[in-house]
């Protein structure tokens, strides 16, 4: 079962950077991501708030911010859900291309 809060929040490319910055440096504040990124710091805030409500992200005090880090378990959720996705599209289009090389082998029997 697809989680539609999980993706809504991995959906947003900003979102996906921070994520990759976050588990390339272990973890990082509002103000840390938007050094390094082309929006504010407010900008960056809301952001992280998506992905703590999403579960992707875990935040604790850090002095006057709130340090914030990648659940991991969740994320490896995310890449189970993908997985699935992926599988049940691969599968899909297979049916697709068989129903379409059945109705093109038809084709060219017919006079």
């Amino acid at each position: 079962m697809i989680d539609d809060e999980l993706w809504s929040a991995i959906g947003d490319p900003t979102r996906r950077r921070m994520l990759d910055l976050l588990l390339a440096d272990g973890g990082g504040t509002a103000t840390s991501l938007s050094e390094r990124l082309p929006v504010t710091r407010q900008a960056v805030a809301k952001h992280l708030g998506v992905l703590e409500r999403a579960g992707l992200a875990h935040s604790a005090p850090s002095g006057r911010e709130r340090r914030y880090t990648v659940d991991e378990v969740r994320l490896a959720h995310a890449i189970d859900q993908l997985f699935d996705v992926t599988q049940t599209w691969d599968r899909r289009l297979q049916r697709i291309k068989r129903i379409a090389e059945a109705i093109e082998k038809t084709e060219r029997q017919e006079p």
